[in-house]
């Protein structure tokens, strides 16, 4: 019986594995699309794209805050990744 909930318990932790994400800090100033979607919750690629194209046409980012410009990107999005997002030349936050 033990055995049987131990194999129940990894074959459970191992089609789960994949679901969990773990995003990772993301430069939106120097990243590409494919990382900006990669790395954020919340950030499919035409978002991390509106993002990149934002960066090219009026320049870099100065605030975190900024991304709110971008159509689709609110404070939800941003409070669920502004630990994960980096500027160009900012440490990160301790």
């Amino acid at each position: 019986m033990l055995q049987r909930n131990w194999l129940s318990l990894i074959a459970v932790c191992a089609v789960a594995a994949p679901l969990i994400s773990f995003a990772g800090p993301v430069d939106i100033n120097r990243a590409d699309a494919a990382t900006i979607a990669k790395e954020l919750e919340g950030i499919g690629p035409s978002r991390a794209q509106a993002i990149v194209q934002y960066r090219e046409k009026n320049g870099a980012f100065k605030s975190i805050d900024d991304l709110r410009k971008i159509k689709g990107i609110g404070d939800k999005v941003l409070e669920q990744n502004r630990a994960n997002i980096r500027l160009s030349g900012e440490s990160p936050k301790k």
